[in-house]
């Protein structure tokens, strides 16, 4: 298979979608993983006073299974003690679907960190940490509240205390991206500290995408991609204990992992959570506050959060 992600064609001629209201993304945000769709997530605005509506979209290259889908949403709502929400079947003209995303992504700024696709030649602003992204079949681009909160977490940590890293020898891997989708975090980190990261996704393409991240924007050879199914893999803990550990996930995979992921940080560690909505803060944070860590700082970017936790000395 091709490293090449920016022009990779996407015959996506079937898309399926819900809309939910925002409190229940994290109900619902599965329900096309694992079926070979491009997902997305859109705000559609309000559907009454206080109450914004999200749209979850799969883009299929194959007509899916509406069987499949409503059983998958019906599990889901059940889990959730929610009404089942009413699926959207429709074909769509074959395009590439990359490409057109590419195209329409902007730069962004978080902090001293500056994300652009191919398309962006510059001039690019002085002193930047550039990030190569483009529009991929993986998450993170930075334009998601989610990601650019955790990079902008990042960006103060690398400020604010320069030597968050001090607690892991030079030649270790110091910090971990659990759940890298397109890498941009280990990406981040890398640029940041110039240490070894290590980038972990349960999803093949997911790695395959921030494995050629990491190759055109020069970090290949500190920036390792790992297959994996989650904090118990053994290279996971292998390269423990981290200094800073990100996990842009989602709410309920943060908290069911709350033990796992805080046992490999070192003393005085760092780990920033994202993926949560704000409704969801104390849910997540009371989990690692159980676990001995204490919140330094929040980023709210509605209506995502994210936390940035550390470890007790």
């Amino acid at each position: 298979m091709s490293d090449s992600v920016s022009s990779r064609e996407i015959g996506a001629s079937w898309r399926a979608f819900i809309t939910v209201p925002a409190s229940q993304l994290d109900d619902f945000s599965p329900l096309f993983s694992g079926l070979g769709a491009v997902e997305s997530l859109f705000e559609c605005g309000e559907s009454r006073p206080g109450v914004m509506m999200w749209r979850i979209e799969g883009l299929f290259s194959a007509p899916p299974v509406a069987e499949v889908l409503a059983a998958r949403a019906a599990v889901l709502a059940a889990s959730a003690g929610v009404p089942e929400p009413v699926i959207t079947l429709e074909k769509v003209p074959a395009k590439d679907w990359l490409t057109a995303n590419v195209a329409a992504f902007p730069p962004l700024t978080a902090g001293r960190f500056y994300v652009h696709g191919d398309h962006i030649k510059g001039p690019f602003p002085p002193g930047a940490l550039r990030l190569k992204v483009n529009a991929a079949t993986a998450f993170g681009t930075g334009e998601h509240g989610s990601t650019r909160g955790c990079l902008l977490a990042l960006d103060a940590l690398r400020k604010r205390n320069p030597r968050a890293l001090r607690g892991v020898p030079r030649d270790k891997t110091a910090v971990l991206d659990m759940g890298c989708g397109t890498g941009i975090l280990a990406l981040a980190a890398a640029k940041a500290w110039n240490r070894p990261v290590l980038a972990a996704d349960i999803d093949p393409e997911a790695v395959r995408v921030a494995r050629y991240n990491a190759r055109t924007n020069g970090v290949f050879n500190i920036v390792q991609t790992r297959l994996s199914d989650g904090p118990a893999d053994i290279l996971v803990k292998k390269h423990a204990p981290y200094a800073v550990i990100t996990a842009n996930i989602l709410a309920r995979p943060l908290v069911s992992m709350a033990r796992s992921l805080s046992s490999l940080l070192t003393p005085g560690g760092y780990i920033v959570l994202a993926g949560l909505m704000e409704a969801h803060e104390s849910m997540v944070g009371n989990a690692y506050r159980a676990q001995g860590l204490r919140l330094v700082r929040r980023y709210r970017l509605s209506p995502w959060s994210t936390l940035v936790m550390q470890r007790g000395r």
